[in-house]
C-alpha cells in the first residue's frame, strides 16, 4: 500500500513541528502549509488522505477552508481533522457542519493524536476499496446496457435495425419535418418453408433475403427486420409516392432468383405495402400499421404485389374512432374496473401485495382486456383520468383490506408517461391520499424505466417528490430502458421489476438468463428489493429463487382477480386477521 499523506494547514510552523515530532515513529508523508489558500492551491500536488487543519488562522480561517475543500468533488470525500484550541458545543458544531470529519483539541496528545489519524485513513482506505468497487460495478452494467440496447436494438438474426430501432428512427425523421415513407416487406406463404424444410433452413432463408435488401439500401436509409417473414425500408426525402415506383419494382425483381439454402434453391416472392409520411405530428406506429395494412391488403392481390396505403383503405380507422368515442363514454358511465394480481414473497409463497390492473367491462364489448384499449388511451390522453380512477380504486381496496386487519399487504400501482407528464400528478395524488385514507407507505407507484430515463432530472425530482409523501416507487419492466448505476443511485427507488420477457427462457445458456442474473445482483448492491413479472411455470419459479429474487407474480400464482376474488385469495393465503370477527370477514369478501 502506499504511504499515506497528510497535509498539515497551521500558521504557525512550531505547530507543525510538534504534531512532525508526534508522528515521527509512524509511516506517514507529511507536507505543510502556513495557510488556508495555499492548502487549497496544494491539494493537486499533495493528493493528501488525510488534512489536519488549523482552525485560528488569520486570512481565510480553518472552518471556511474546510467547507472550501468540501465542496469540491474531487476532494470532498477526503477526511479533515480539525485542529484547534476551542472547546464550546457551538465551535466544534460549527466544525462539523463545515464538513469536519474530526477533531483534535489544543494541546495534541500523542496517543489522541495517532488513534484520531489512524482513524480517519482506515476510512479513507475505505471509501477507496468501495470507490473501485462501484467503478467495476459501473463498468459491468454498461456493459450489460450496451448487451441489452443491442437486443432491444437490433434483429438477433439477421442482424438487421430492429421494429424498435426503426420506429425510434422513424419519430426522429417525422419530428424533424423530413418527407419519407415506409416499405413494409412480407414474404408469400414463407409457413411452407418452415413446414417443409424446417425452421433452421427458414432461418437461413430470411438471413438470406436480408443480405439481399441490403443491396438496395440507399445512404441514410434504414432496413430493419420487423419480425417473423416481415421487413421494412425506412427512405428519407420522398417527395412524392410516384418517385417510389422505380425502388418497389426493383425490389420485386430481385426476388426473381432463387435463394440457395441448405444447398436447395427456394424460390420466394414478396409483396409490398408503402405509407408516406408527411406531417410532423404524426404518430410513428400508425404510419408503421398504415404501410403494415397496405402490404396485407397487397397479399389479398396475388403474389408479388404492392399497395399504396391511402386513407379509404381500411375499416380500422374507423374502429379506432369508435373505441375513443366508447373509451370517452366508458369514463363518464364509470365501466372502468380494477382487478389485482397477487404478488407473492418467492421464499415463501406468501403474497405480499398486489398490483391493480385495469379492465373494462363494456355493455356493448364485454369485458375488454387492457391491450385492446390501452394504446387508444396514451393516444388520446385518456390515460390520465383513467389512470386516476384506478389509483382512487386501488387505494380504497388497500385501505378496505387494512381496516380488515390485513395490515402488511402493499398496492401497486402503475403509471403511465402520459400520467409521469402531467403537471397535476403530484396535487392529483394528494387529493386522492386524502380522500381514501390509505397509508401512503404501502402504496408503491411503478414508472417504467423508459418513462424516468427519457428526462431524467424531471423525473429525479418529482420521484422525490412522491418519496416525501413516503410512496414507495418500483422501476418497472427494468432492463428493457437505459437507465445508467449513476442515474439510478440518484433515484430515490425501492425495488426493480424485472420485465416478463426476461423470464420466459431460464436456460443458462440463454443471454436473458444472465440478464436477469446481473439485474438481481445489481439490485442487491444497491439496497434495492426485486420483482420478477410473467411467472407462469414451476421452472421459472424455481430458477428465481436460486437467483434470490424477492417477489413475483404470474398465474403460476394467481391471474388477475376483482376485489371479492382477491380478498378471498388473501384469506386463503395469510389467513383471517384475529381481530376481525366473522361478520368482518364476510363484509370485507362482500367488498
Amino acid at each position: 500500500m502506499e504511504v499515506p499523506a497528510l497535509l498539515v494547514v497551521d500558521d504557525e510552523p512550531d505547530n507543525f513541528d510538534v504534531i512532525q515530532t508526534l508522528l515521527k515513529h509512524q509511516d506517514y508523508r507529511l507536507h505543510y502549509v502556513a495557510s488556508g489558500e495555499e492548502a487549497i492551491a496544494a491539494l493537486t500536488a499533495c493528493q493528501p488522505d488525510l488534512i489536519l487543519l488549523d482552525v485560528m488562522m488569520p486570512g481565510i480561517d480553518g472552518i471556511e477552508v474546510c467547507r472550501r475543500i468540501k465542496a469540491l468533488p474531487q476532494w470532498e470525500m477526503v477526511p479533515i481533522i480539525m485542529v484547534t484550541a476551542l472547546t464550546s458545543k457551538r465551535d466544534l458544531a460549527q466544525c462539523l457542519t463545515a464538513g469536519a470529519d474530526d477533531f483534535i483539541s489544543k494541546p495534541v496528545s500523542r496517543i489522541e493524536l495517532t488513534a484520531r489519524v489512524r482513524s480517519m485513513l482506515r476510512i479513507r482506505q475505505q471509501y477507496q476499496q468501495l470507490a473501485t468497487f462501484n467503478t467495476r460495478l459501473e463498468v459491468m452494467v454498461k456493459q450489460r446496457t450496451t448487451q441489452l440496447q443491442t437486443m432491444i436494438f437490433q434483429d438477433a438474426l439477421t442482424n438487421l435495425p430492429s421494429r424498435t430501432y426503426l420506429l425510434q428512427q422513424l419519430a426522429v425523421t417525422l419530428k424533424s419535418g423530413t418527407s419519407c415513407a415506409l416499405v413494409v416487406l412480407g414474404c408469400d406463404q414463407f409457413k411452407l418453408v418452415n413446414g417443409s424444410f424446417g425452421h433452421a433452413v427458414g432461418d437461413q432463408l430470411l438471413i438470406a433475403i436480408a443480405e439481399r435488401l441490403r443491396q438496395y439500401l440507399r445512404v441514410n436509409d434504414v432496413l430493419a427486420r420487423l419480425g417473423g417473414d416481415e421487413f421494412c425500408f425506412l427512405l428519407r426525402r420522398v417527395e412524392h409516392p410516384a418517385a417510389l415506383e422505380p425502388f418497389m419494382q426493383t425490389i420485386l425483381r430481385s426476388f426473381n432468383a432463387p435463394f440457395t439454402v441448405a444447398h436447395c434453391e427456394i424460390f420466394m416472392t414478396v409483396c409490398l405495402g408503402v405509407a408516406v409520411g408527411n406531417v410532423v405530428d404524426q404518430h410513428p406506429l400508425e404510419l408503421l400499421q398504415d404501410a403494415d395494412t397496405a402490404m396485407h391488403l397487397a397479399k389479398l392481390h396475388g403474389k408479388g404485389s404492392y399497395r399504396l396505403f391511402d386513407r379509404q383503405m381500411h375499416v380500422a380507422m374507423l374502429n379506432r374512432l369508435t373505441l375513443e368515442n366508447d373509451l370517452q363514454r366508458a369514463l363518464k358511465q364509470q365501466e372502468f374496473v380494477t382487478y389485482y394480481q397477487p404478488i407473492v414473497n418467492l421464499l415463501t409463497r406468501k403474497i405480499i401485495g398486489f398490483e391493480a390492473l385495469v379492465r373494462w367491462r363494456s355493455p356493448g364489448r364485454g369485458m375488454v382486456l387492457p391491450g385492446e384499449f390501452i394504446p387508444s388511451m396514451e393516444t388520446t390522453g385518456l390515460i390520465v383520468p383513467i389512470g386516476l380512477v384506478i389509483l382512487k380504486q386501488a387505494c380504497r381496496q388497500l385501505h378496505t383490506w387494512h381496516q380488515g386487519g390485513w395490515t402488511d399487504l402493499t398496492m401497486s400501482v402503475n403509471l403511465s408517461a402520459r400520467q409521469f407528464a402531467s403537471s397535476t400528478l403530484l396535487a392529483d395524488i394528494d387529493a386522492i391520499l386524502a380522500e381514501t385514507g390509505v397509508d401512503p407507505t404501502s402504496l408503491k407507484l411503478e414508472i417504467t424505466e423508459t418513462v424516468i430515463m427519457d428526462n431524467a432530472e424531471i423525473a429525479i425530482a418529482l420521484t422525490k417528490a412522491l418519496r416525501s409523501r413516503q410512496i414507495q416507487i418500483s422501476i418497472d419492466d427494468f432492463g428493457t430502458g437505459y437507465s445508467s448505476l449513476g442515474y439510478l443511485h440518484r433515484f430515490p427507488v425501492d425495488s426493480l421489476k424485472i420485465d416478463r420477457s426476461f423470464i420466459d427462457q431460464t436456460q443458462s445458456e440463454n443471454i436473458n438468463y444472465h440478464v436477469v442474473e446481473t439485474i438481481v445482483a445489481l439490485s442487491k448492491q444497491l439496497g434495492l428489493s426485486v420483482i420478477a413479472e410473467g411467472i407462469e411455470i414451476p421452472q421459472q419459479l424455481e430458477w428465481l429463487q436460486q437467483l434470490g429474487c424477492d417477489f413475483g407474480q404470474g398465474y403460476l400464482f394467481s391471474k388477475p382477480l376483482p376485489a371479492s376474488e382477491s380478498s378471498r385469495f388473501v384469506a386463503s393465503s395469510l389467513g383471517y386477521p384475529r381481530r376481525s370477527g366473522n361478520v368482518g370477514h364476510r363484509n370485507l369478501l362482500q367488498q
